[in-house]
């Protein structure tokens, strides 16, 4: 076997004179396409560097777009309308604080403001305790517990329309609710469920609660499931009961997704308007007595006379409410952790 050692273009080391031009220049186009390649490699490794700190921008810009067109924008505008006295036909012109002030004389607006508040107070507590208790139930991994869980779930994939014509039918007062109630002669005559003002708003909040409880009973399924199984073990060997167990390891450990659900389920309350609308067939109960502050916000928003500004003034109310039982809320959750 030779002795003689190869360079990189073939050349054997007998052959290699360092003194040669042609040897210089066969090393100076060595280096400079080593170098070329250099340049490559690192240029490919740059554009794969920016293409990892934009791709998660590049994902979430059309959701961005989404959002900046449709909820900033028209929350900006919705502001801007709230101190003018524009309608649907006319841009009209700044007025201040005129239509606030209008806001607290309206009975209609008042009497939105006390149905929404007593929304809020009669749903809230049942759209927290009543799915924790479901949850806990139906959190098993068999058939049955499965089947149970997709059937509470199945009123929230439901139209507000079908929804509206189930429960219209169960609460008529010759509907399937009077009927039976009539058979059991616990009633001599109908519930006025639909056509009395507090019928129709209890009728509502029931309804709310009924289509809320799967949904917020999935929320509950998560935190359940991230509970220490130990805990559970511990309480078993102290011979807790199913209710101590409940009081003392469940609601502690779904703490925070209890909060959580009183924040949503509060905001969804004080804007209720689907359930109202379609137990009312948008008329808002007698004399408008069951209105909302979403279904007030609809009735001047909107029609040949809407007062958009005036509108949009109500909306900014809504805002201020919620946000400050937002900022509320997160106060006493950050002080209960303490």
């Amino acid at each position: 076997m030779s002795n003689k050692k190869l360079f990189a273009n073939g050349e054997s080391e007998s052959n290699f004179n360092s003194d040669s031009p042609r040897t210089l220049q066969k090393l100076g186009e060595l280096v400079k396409k080593q170098c070329h390649k250099i340049d490559k490699t690192s240029n490919a490794g740059r554009k794969r560097s920016i293409f990892k700190i934009l791709a998660p921008y590049l994902f979430v810009l059309p959701a961005f777009c989404i959002v900046f067109v449709f909820i900033i924008i028209a929350a900006l505008h919705t502001f801007k309308l709230a101190f003018t006295n524009a309608t649907l036909l006319s841009d009209g012109h700044f007025v201040g604080l005129d239509n606030f002030v209008r806001l607290f004389k309206d009975e209609y607006f008042v009497t939105a403001l006390i149905n929404s508040s007593l929304y809020v107070v009669c749903v809230v507590p049942f759209m927290v305790i009543l799915p924790l208790i479901l949850a806990n139930l139906v959190k098993g991994n068999s058939r049955i517990m499965g089947f149970f869980r997709t059937s509470f779930y199945m009123p929230v994939v439901m139209s507000a329309v079908v929804v509206g014509m189930i429960w219209t039918n169960l609460l008529d007062s010759s509907g399937l609710v009077n009927s039976v109630l009539k058979a059991a002669h616990i009633i001599d005559s109908s519930i006025p469920f639909l056509t009395d003002r507090w019928g129709i708003l209890f009728s509502s909040m029931f309804v709310t609660i009924w289509l809320g409880l799967g949904y917020y009973m999935v929320i509950y399924l998560t935190a359940l499931a991230n509970i220490n199984k130990s805990l559970y073990e511990a309480a078993d060997l102290d011979g807790a009961g199913a209710i101590r167990k409940f009081i003392s390891v469940t609601m502690p450990g779904v703490r925070g997704t209890m909060w959580l659900i009183t924040m949503l389920s509060t905001i969804s309350a004080f804007r209720v308007f689907n359930e109202v609308y379609v137990l009312t067939n948008g008329t808002a109960g007698p004399g408008g007595m069951d209105i909302t502050m979403s279904m007030l916000i609809k009735r001047e928003g909107t029609g040949i006379y809407a007062r958009t500004g005036y509108a949009s003034a109500i909306s900014l109310v809504v805002l201020v409410i919620v946000s400050t039982f937002i900022i509320i809320q997160r106060f006493i959750e950050k002080r209960g952790e303490r």
